[in-house]
């Protein structure tokens, strides 16, 4: 018996992580179609969330059951003690061919945020540039740590008697916008802030510094360097105001920090949600530059093969003809339709 089946435009890459052939976990499958998360890379270099898909047997499987009326997922279907195609899969194959003349397409297509998540860099509300972390006696030489070049820095951090003298007045737009000059620094060698260094590890043992090649990116220093001046700031001041529920810096860790959390302390609103984003993989590789992957959509004609008796090919063609199912999805979204059955 054969089915022949026409497909167009069929998606050939997954945005969910884990298996549609297993049951689901408590909070569902993963979505890993964001930006984010995409350009994410494995321990071999490689970027796990970019999952390609092709059609494969339990594909086929999943399309069979899909034609006799089963709308149950593939491993149900296969638990239940009335499958039809129980004990008949090893007889079953498939042949899929591209259409002749019509390559697989690259297309770019926008993904909508069903997660809920929100923009990096971006805020909601009006800024409240009276938070006392701005307004106090101590807010400018508390901010002023990030106004010190690096030696400056170290000096600071590895000397507590150092006094900071900045009459720069902040407000969150400029601190962000210092944050983000910082940020672009570019690394310098270890050797170079030792001293600093070995004193922040100590002071910090909870934080993990991002050394690469012996090198550091000085934005570390300087935001375990605003925690270094709040902690010795506190012992004159009261600085309870400018701390968050759990004792830190609302946005700022010891290494590093986050705008959206950031500004969320100092603004009316609440964090900008991200309503989606291009489904796009860009990398970089050697000799070739920046390679950007888009989704693919193929269409052709898929050929499914079944070597079972005569009695259970006239039964199958029965149900398929009895459930009428007209159209479907091959894989994920595009169009398929039964073609032929012989």
């Amino acid at each position: 018996m054969r089915i022949t089946i026409k497909y167009e435009a069929s998606w050939r890459n997954s945005f969910l992580d884990g298996s549609n052939n297993e049951p689901l976990p408590k909070g569902g499958r993963t979505f890993v179609g964001s930006m984010t998360t995409l350009g994410k890379r494995d321990n071999q270099g490689n970027y796990p969330n970019f999952i390609k898909r092709e059609i494969t047997h339990d594909t086929v499987m999943g399309v069979l059951n899909r034609l006799i009326g089963d709308q149950r997922k593939l491993y149900q279907s296969r638990n239940c003690h009335k499958y039809f195609f129980s004990g008949l899969e090893e007889h079953i194959s498939f042949n899929d061919q591209q259409n002749q003349g019509e390559s697989i397409n690259t297309e770019m297509v926008y993904i909508r945020n069903m997660e809920g998540n929100t923009d990096q860099n971006s805020f909601t509300g009006m800024i409240k540039s009276n938070d006392p972390v701005f307004t106090s006696d101590y807010s400018n030489i508390f901010w002023g740590v990030l106004t010190l070049d690096i030696e400056s820095l170290c000096r600071f951090i590895v000397d507590e008697s150092f006094q900071v003298s900045s009459s720069k007045q902040f407000d969150p737009l400029n601190a962000l916008q210092t944050l983000d000059e910082l940020n672009k620094l570019k690394a310098i060698d270890i050797e170079m802030v030792k001293n600093a260094l070995d004193i922040l590890q100590k002071r910090f043992s909870d934080a993990t510094y991002k050394i690469v090649d012996n090198k550091i990116k000085p934005i570390e220093l300087y935001c375990s360097a605003l925690y270094l001046q709040i902690n010795r700031l506190s012992q004159k001041y009261d600085v309870s105001l400018a701390l968050t529920k759990n004792g830190g810096l609302a946005g700022i860790s010891k290494r590093g920090y986050t705008p959206k959390d950031f500004m969320d302390r100092y603004t009316t609103g609440s964090k900008k949600p991200i309503w989606g984003n291009p489904y796009q993989l860009k990398e970089k590789r050697k000799g070739e530059g920046e390679v950007v992957s888009l989704l693919t959509k193929a269409s052709g004609t898929l050929d499914i093969l079944l070597n079972i008796p005569d009695d259970k090919a006239e039964q199958l063609k029965r149900m398929i003809d009895d459930a009428g199912v007209s159209s479907f999805y091959l894989g994920k979204k595009g169009l398929a339709y039964v073609d032929v059955i012989r």
